[in-house]
């Protein structure tokens, strides 16, 4: 599939929204951060990941628990470690950052020179930062072009090149299977059409009016119609499910013994995917019931320390509805 030059997209240091960094005063609360500090005991000392870093809300609170721990922080978006590193100064060089995607850690631990850790963090949700920015695409409450990109200077499909080039049944799959819309077909089907008749889909908006049009909806419906159509696409220009896997290995695989390793999903295919691979890697075999011997491979690794997810109480979900849909799993290594 044919991609357009990277001139052709807007370069990360050419539109950071220097007005946002001024006052790293006005943070958005990190989500589930009491649960999270609590399950990492950072208050122990050692040395942390923050695979997702943000704006920083989490490295800030393991930094505070003791003066022993150090964070490497990791995103692949430069607005947020612009954000990040001024409001973590003050912590010195017990914190460092890596432009990167979070499935790349084991690169960033050889780069820092650091062989093992003891706790791993990734909140997989979408930052604030980005939700909020006019310009990313990620909400349809602003006017931008159709991006969605975590990382703005990859060579990454944009979400407005996906609806251009993949077939109607591609993005019905897309938007089925990451969005659990029941209407995908229908949706997929008008943006198809538009496309034949030369209308392309470049703007948040375009996209929003196009679902709100067809999907059923009315004023006293919590989420706006196109609220799961966007989350799809945005988990299918970034890759989100493909890496998630591999990357609990090998998180898993860089923790020091009772090191752990603890996961904020928002979306059910996350969870599940999340929730079965801390299972296998606990040694729950998940061969069908009625193989004669284990193929799976499931090996005893880690102590699962939630048995079930950990959710926001009312008040954080009130202070923040974004929090809403937030589950944390926490796996500790025993070998």
């Amino acid at each position: 599939m044919k991609k357009k030059s990277k001139d052709q997209k807007p370069k990360a240091k050419d539109r950071i929204e220097t007005s946002f960094l001024k006052n790293t005063d006005e943070v958005h609360t990190s989500v589930l951060l009491a649960e999270t500090i609590e399950q990492l005991e950072p208050k122990r000392g050692g040395v942390f990941v923050d695979c997702t870093l943000g704006l920083g809300g989490h490295s800030e609170a393991i930094l505070q628990a003791s003066e022993k721990t150090q964070v490497v922080g990791i995103d692949q978006d430069l607005e947020a470690i612009a954000f990040a590193k001024k409001r973590l100064e003050k912590f010195g060089d017990r914190f460092q950052v890596f432009h990167a995607n979070f499935s790349e850690i084991e690169k960033v631990l050889e780069q820092a020179k650091i062989d093992k850790v003891d706790g791993i963090l990734a909140d997989l949700g979408v930052s604030s930062l980005q939700l909020d920015s006019e310009n990313r695409g990620f909400s349809f409450r602003f006017e931008a072009p159709l991006d969605m990109r975590m990382n703005p200077d990859s060579d990454d499909e944009t979400a407005a090149e996906l609806l251009e080039t993949l077939s109607e049944f591609e993005i019905a799959r897309i938007i089925y299977e990451y969005g659990e819309e029941r209407f995908s077909r229908r949706i997929a089907r008008r943006i198809v059409e538009k496309r034949e008749h030369g209308e392309s889909l470049t703007t948040t908006k375009e996209l929003a009016d196009l679902v709100a049009k067809v999907v059923p909806h009315s004023k006293k419906d919590r989420i706006h119609p196109a609220t799961r159509t966007f989350q799809a696409l945005r988990i299918a220009v970034n890759h989100e499910l493909e890496i998630l896997e591999d990357f609990l290995h090998s998180a898993i695989d860089k923790l020091n013994k009772d090191g752990r390793l603890a996961i904020i999903s928002f979306h059910s295919l996350e969870d599940r995917i999340v929730k079965r691979t801390l299972q296998k890697l606990s040694g729950k075999c998940d061969c069908p019931p009625k193989f004669p011997v284990c193929i799976c491979g499931a090996k005893k690794e880690i102590e699962v320390l939630t048995r079930k997810p950990l959710v926001p109480t009312e008040v954080e979900i009130e202070a923040n509805p974004r929090a809403r849909s937030a589950k944390l799993r926490v796996g500790k290594k025993i070998i």
